[in-house]
This record gives C-alpha cells, sequence and structure tokens, in this order.
C-alpha cells in the first residue's frame, strides 16, 4: 500500500492508503473523531451534523487537503478539496450509523467506534 504525505491546515500526516482521496481522508479521520458526538445527539438531523463539520473546517483546514508520495510542501501534490473530503467522511459516518442500527446492534456512541490509534486523543493523567 503507497504512504502519501498529507497535509491541510495544521494536519500533516504520513498514511498509507490505497489512493490519494483515501489518505485525505485518513489524514483527516483522526482529527474529525472527536466530533464523533454530534452523530450521538438525537437533536440532530444528518444535514445539521454536516454542517458542524464544515463550520468546523472553515475555521480549522485549509481549502484544500495536499497529498503527495513524495513528501511534504510538494507544489506537486494533489489537492483535494476539503469540502468534499469532509462530506466523504460524513457519509461515511451516517452510513455507519444506519448499518448498526438495520444489524439491529445495540445502541453504542459512534465516539466507541473510533480507533484506539487516534493521535489527538490522550486519556487524562490519573494523579498518583
Amino acid at each position: 500500500m503507497p504512504k502519501f504525505y498529507v497535509q491541510c491546515g495544521p494536519v500533516e500526516t504520513i498514511v498509507d492508503a490505497d489512493s490519494p482521496c483515501s489518505a485525505a481522508m485518513n489524514a483527516l479521520d483522526g482529527v474529525l473523531q472527536s466530533h464523533l458526538w454530534i452523530y450521538d445527539d438525537n437533536g440532530l438531523t444528518p444535514q445539521d451534523c454536516r454542517m458542524h463539520l464544515m463550520l468546523e473546517a472553515l475555521l480549522h483546514f485549509a481549502p484544500s487537503v495536499r497529498v503527495s508520495e513524495q513528501g511534504f510542501h510538494r507544489d506537486d501534490a494533489i489537492q483535494i478539496g476539503t469540502p468534499e473530503t469532509i462530506d466523504r467522511w460524513h457519509r461515511l459516518m451516517v452510513g455507519m450509523r444506519r448499518l448498526f442500527v438495520a444489524a439491529g446492534l445495540a445502541t453504542r456512541p459512534m465516539a466507541s467506534t473510533a480507533s484506539s490509534q487516534d493521535a489527538s486523543f490522550s486519556p487524562p493523567r490519573v494523579p498518583r
């Protein structure tokens, strides 16, 4: 699987993915996981969740995700729209939620589906 160097605003990471689009979504997934709680709020529609994510993207990300197999800060990097990447991630989360319901799985917070490898999460330290 190819290795991609992905940049979008403050996000700068290296991911293994099967395509530049997958690399962009995987890179933003680490940051967006902290917003999984919106999918557990029964008062929010899928459109509300999408709008929340888009507002966060406008505040914190660059307009495009830069993806390269050569390295960071490359002029020849592929540029993928951040809104399109956010929308793909959102559709995946809505689809997962529907799949859980259709499969009759017990309701659980979407945050529990988050990867334990999430670099943006660090457990609270317990004083000794």
